[in-house]
């Protein structure tokens, strides 16, 4: 007889899936199944993407030879639902409802709790579970307010939007290495890819972090980062630009992609490297910006730091994580963590729910 034991996580990205096997901790499996753009274009909503993904999911855990059977326990990534404490949750019907609407964007990231639910249930299991998604939200009251009552975010359904599942398990993982727990330190930690988002973690919580996807921040290959109010107002109302190429400018044309036609990170350092002014300019300037938000987080923690972080895919580049670290190492020990950890975040999770060690959170 089969013995359950297996951890399928699921991490829909854009334009991929990313979709692994643990064992426990062990990876047994992975692959990064890429959607080509023009079978994107052929769904009209994310949502409609469901079918044609969760189909994909299934045809590459049995390539692999992974019997469905081994199944234990799913786990996806959250979508963006309405603001909620970091955790881990069990999908109900209420998440897989705003999943669907996209309360806070539609996003590919909505389908991780929609197709996990969906394969857990026809494997037999009670259902899918997700932790720590981006719309986590733990700033306290002071730190929501904008500078003016109409554009506040309302607390209730909207937040920030960042990496929050890879600066936990990064955190967790530093912890780790010091033989201590998430909870007991203070981290600034930076998640540097697409997006970026700089986080300061008090004790567990995250007291202050950027809304990565709308534009704060610094910015980052694809995104704007801070602009100029008076400015975008100008830009508003100048009757040149429709209110979706603005918000494109700001969300997925902004940065890198504005200012030199790629959002290549790394030809962008080549290109630095062998020379090239502009480029050189830009890379100073985007490490600059990050050290920046670094230090706007170490008054957020009133300057007792015990370590910051630096992650995500652009942390593999040593000459930008060399700039930043001697901008901020003043404030504390700087560690790099190349890449980000988030399908081994979710297999933890997984593993600690099989093993009855997870606090499960009902999402309401």
């Amino acid at each position: 007889m089969s013995q359950k034991r297996y951890t399928l996580v699921i991490n829909p990205g854009a334009t991929s899936t990313k979709v692994a096997v643990y064992d426990g901790e062990a990876e047994i499996v992975t692959e990064n199944i890429t959607h080509p753009i023009e079978e994107i274009k052929m769904y009209k909503e994310v949502a409609d993407q469901f079918d044609y993904r969760k189909g994909a999911i299934l045809e590459m855990v049995k390539k692999n030879g992974i019997d469905l059977k081994d199944i234990a326990i799913v786990m996806g990534r959250g979508g963006l639902t309405r603001p909620c404490a970091s955790g881990t949750y069990r999908v109900n019907e209420l998440m897989k409802q705003e999943c669907r609407e996209g309360v806070q964007g539609k996003h590919a990231c909505n389908l991780g709790a929609l197709i996990g639910d969906s394969i857990a249930v026809e494997l037999g299991l009670d259902c899918a579970y997700i932790a720590d998604p981006g719309i986590v939200d733990e700033r306290p009251d002071y730190a929501r307010l904008s500078g003016h009552p109409v554009f506040d975010l309302d607390p209730t359904r909207e937040g920030t939007i960042w990496h929050c599942l890879n600066q936990k398990m990064t955190a967790k993982l530093y912890a780790r290495e010091l033989g201590k727990r998430y909870e007991d330190l203070n981290l600034i930690i930076a998640h540097m890819g697409g997006g970026v988002s700089v986080a300061a973690h008090d004790h567990g919580r995250t007291v202050e972090v950027n809304k990565a996807l709308c534009g704060f921040g610094p910015f980052s290959p694809t995104r704007s980062g801070y602009i100029c109010t008076s400015k975008l107002v100008d830009v508003c109302f100048s009757g040149k630009y429709t209110k979706p190429e603005v918000i494109k400018m700001v969300t997925a044309e902004g940065g890198f992609v504005a200012y030199l036609g790629t959002n290549d990170a790394y030809e962008v350092e080549k290109k630095a490297i062998a020379g090239d002014e502009r480029c050189k300019l830009l890379v100073d300037a985007f490490c600059y910006q990050v050290a920046q938000e670094i230090s706007k987080c170490a008054a957020s923690l009133k300057g007792k730091v015990d370590g910051i972080l630096l992650t995500g895919g652009i942390a593999y580049s040593k000459p930008w994580m060399a700039q930043i670290t001697e901008q901020v190492e003043w404030i504390g020990p700087v560690k790099v963590y190349k890449g980000e950890n988030e399908m081994l975040a979710l297999a933890i999770c997984g593993r600690e729910i099989l093993d009855g060690t997870a606090e499960i959170k009902e999402y309401v």
